[in-house]
Parts: structure tokens; sequence; C-alpha cells
């Protein structure tokens, strides 16, 4: 159990949590969690020593206190199958298709392919552990995840049965255990405002370090994303040159849900350095950086972005948890992100169907899977409903 704690601290500061701290987070958060641990060993290849992937440790916490620890072998991944995790997480959101808003890249989704990723993904990181799994659908699983493995299209994993997790349980993630600790104590915010952004005037910005500045391609889709959640609550988006990264700063603290559509930057190199895309006006260059972010004071209870790489880059793990990561520093409990960029119809569909179900229920995580397992009846391919995930609080 000790080996648990130590594995938990993976970027925070303060000192791992003991074990009866980890029992009483999950308590709290009335959820199982479920922490993923990537093992490498030293093996002779092409006879040189060399790191390589060996086991998945896998911890499983319920809220009654119980820890269950299992391990998958990940040897046989590079030893028969020629690849490794990170590739077959590529490789799965590959071949459903998944990509990033505004790029032009001719994608064919392989439906047989992503099937197998899908399952193969199941058999390594649920089937050790989905015999303590809670089997009602509407109990709360949050997987902690390591590295790569933050970027696995968790809703979408296959049984061998062909059932999507998503069907058997309610999802949240989380980068940490320290994380859910510090989002629990961050509820009940007092925003008043909803803020709506979609589509800005692209700011410029360099392709790759070094080089000079280009200016993003506009989200058509993003701006009739925009002002369809709007309507839903009676507001105005801020679109086009109305979306500011000044107005955006200034009405950020009062706002109780902030709605990004726009283009995401994931530096994983520099964490602080990943931002959104906004309008440049005045001195403020249109890229709200996590780091920006991380100065801020916010009253929301939960910010959505819905935003994608750019083309500038892979997403990554990193830097979707910067992103996020900032926005929870700020004092916001729920972070809704999407992993991959979905077409504008199915986004409009879910993302009306999220909103309309959480003005019934403040159930977040509830929210998203009625959201996702009504959109998936109108389009079935995992690429347009299993790219959002919900970091920190459901309610």
């Amino acid at each position: 159990m000790e080996l648990l704690a130590s594995r938990l601290n993976l970027e925070e500061k303060p000192q791992a949590p003991k074990i009866e701290q980890i029992k009483q987070i999950a308590k709290s958060q009335n959820a199982t969690l479920v922490q993923y641990s990537i093992i490498y060993d030293e093996f002779k290849v092409a006879g040189k020593q060399q790191p390589k992937e060996s086991e998945l440790y896998i911890w499983v916490v319920k809220p009654t206190g119980e820890v269950t620890f299992r391990k998958a072998d990940l040897k046989p991944l590079w030893q028969k199958e020629n690849t490794n995790l990170a590739e077959l997480v590529i490789n799965s959101r590959e071949s459903i298709g998944a990509r990033g808003r505004g790029i032009n890249v001719s994608y064919n989704p392989d439906a047989g392919k992503a099937q197998n990723n899908l399952k193969r993904l199941h058999e390594l990181l649920i089937k050790p552990i989905a015999d303590v799994l809670p089997k009602n659908p509407s109990a709360r699983v949050i997987f902690i995840p390591q590295s790569s493995l933050f970027l696995a299209p968790f809703p979408a994993l296959r049984d061998k049965n062909g059932k999507y997790l998503i069907e058997k349980h309610t999802i949240l993630t989380s980068p940490s255990i320290q994380v859910l600790d510090l989002t629990r104590k961050q509820r009940n915010n007092t925003g008043t405002e909803n803020l709506i952004v979609g589509n800005p005037q692209m700011p410029k910005v360099p392709p790759k370090i070094g080089e000079p500045p280009q200016q993003l391609p506009p989200l058509p889709g993003a701006e009739t994303e925009a002002k369809a959640i709007a309507s839903l609550f009676n507001t105005k988006p801020l679109i086009g040159n109305q979306a500011t990264e000044r107005e955006i700063v200034k009405r950020l603290p009062q706002a109780q849900i902030i709605h990004l559509a726009t283009h995401g930057i994931f530096n994983d190199i520099q964490g602080l350095n990943s931002g959104i895309a906004l309008t440049a006006s005045g001195k403020d260059d249109g890229l709200l950086t996590a780091g920006e972010i991380f100065d801020l004071k916010l009253n929301a209870d939960l910010v959505v972005l819905s935003a994608c790489d750019t083309g500038r880059g892979k997403i990554t793990g990193d830097g979707v948890v910067g992103l996020s990561r900032s926005f929870i520093s700020a004092g916001v409990p729920s972070v809704l992100v999407s992993l991959w960029s979905v077409p504008d119809a199915p986004t409009a569909s879910l993302m009306t169907e999220f909103y309309q179900n959480l003005s019934k229920n403040p159930d977040k995580a509830t929210a998203l899977r009625q959201a996702m397992l009504t959109t998936m009846k109108q389009h079935p391919a995992p690429k347009d409903w299993a790219a959002f995930t919900l970091i920190g609080e459901a309610d």
C-alpha cells in the first residue's frame, strides 16, 4: 500500500497521501478510484540492455475502503505485437478517426482495426479489475491514468461482448489523487453568469518554436456550437472579434459555467505555455496561457474546453492535464475537456444533451454519461461521442 501512496505523487510537491487518506478521498467522492502505474524493467533486446514496459500496476479503492491490487503483463506488446502501451493508445485514437479541428488531414477510420484496438486496451486496463468495479452503472468510477493513458478513450473501451465501458459505468478522470482532494474543497462556487465563447478572431501562433507566427484557421463549427449553447442559457455568446483575451479575462471571475469552443495549444515542454486561442487586442497576444489562468481567482462550477489541437503538434496527456490543472488551481472543481475534435453535428447533439441533463440533475458525470448514450444512438462511431472526459468533481 505504501508503494501505491508513493506512486501517486506524480507532479505534486506536497507529500503523497497515505493509504488512509486515499480511502477517505474515495469515501468523500462516493466513487471507486482506479490508479494505473506503468512499471519499466531492463531487458536484453538485440544484444543490448534496454528499459521496456514490463507490467501495469492497478489499484482499485472502493468508497467502502476496500483496496484491491492487480497487474497486467505489458511485455507481449513489444515482444509479440511490435508495439507498446503509448502506441496502442495512439493507434486506438487514430483508428476510430480522432483528429484535430481545423486540420486538413484525410482520415480513414478503420472500423475493424478500431474495435481490435479498443478491445486490446480493455483487456489491459479493465479486464484485470472488472470483477471489483461497481455493478451499478450509476456508480462513479474515477480513473487516474499515468502518462499516455490520460488520452485513452476510456468510455469507448469494449469488452469481449462488444459492450462499451460507458454503457456499464459512470466515468470521470483525474491527473492525481491530490487533484481530487483539491477539487473536493472547491465545490459550492459562487459564479452567477454563463460565459460562452466560440470561434474567436484567431491569433497568430508559431507552428514550431523559432518559426514565424501563422494565423490559426477559423472554426465556423465552434461558432455554431457556441450560439446553440448560449441559446440554452438565454445569453449571448462572445464570438469573432468580441472574444478578446482582455474581455474574457474580465468576465471569467463572475462566471458560473465557462464554455470555450476554440483552438487549444498544448505545449508539452513548457506546460504553462499551453493555452486557449482568443482574439488579440492591444498588448494581449490572444493566447490565454495555463500560466495566466493559474494566477486567476475563478468562481465557476464548471469549465468546458471544447477545444482541440491546432496541427502544431499532437495532443498529449501532459498538455491536456496542464491546461485542465490550471483551471483547477484557479478554483474550478470540474473541467470537461475534449481529447480530440468531434464533428460539428455530434458535438452540438452531445453538448445540448449534456447541458439539458445538467439542468435537471447537478451530477455532471451522470449528465455526460447520459449525453454519450443518447448521442451514440444517432452517431454510433466512438469518435463522435467518446471524446469528452470529466476531470474533478461530479457534483
